[in-house]
């Protein structure tokens, strides 16, 4: 199995993004029969889906916290990849991953992804 999913891209946040170099042609999410793929634009997340511990679907995110690169929660320090305000599907992982700094010292225990069908993507997560 392959599924690619496209992110869904707000008219606000195309400028925002691109300054970033994240374009319709530099985004998606992958879900094969042993991982998650994640780019958006320089950023890369990579697990296996053994990893995968949960799905939400979220939404009504804030304009200057999402749009742009890829960002970090302070908070709980998940990654967020986000082309629109509206909704998206918020992972949750059994194991924190690298996303947003090559290094690999920080890691994420959640990642959100706008994209356009957020509900096949968590069905997708769930095989």
């Amino acid at each position: 199995m392959r599924r690619e999913f496209e992110f869904d891209f707000e008219g606000r946040y195309r400028l925002a993004a691109l300054a970033f170099g994240v374009t319709p042609a530099t985004t998606k999410v992958v879900v094969t029969d042993t991982e998650l793929f994640v780019r958006f634009g320089l950023w890369r997340l990579r697990t296996p889906l053994a990893n995968v511990a949960g799905t939400q679907i979220t939404g009504d995110y804030a304009w200057y916290r999402t749009a742009g690169p890829a960002h970090l929660s302070l908070t709980d320090r998940g990654v967020t990849f986000a082309t629109n305000s509206r909704r998206g599907l918020c992972v949750s992982f059994v194991e924190p991953v690298r996303a947003i700094e090559p290094t690999g010292t920080l890691r994420h225990p959640g990642a959100t992804m706008t994209v356009a069908d957020p509900e096949a993507l968590a069905e997708a997560l769930r095989r």
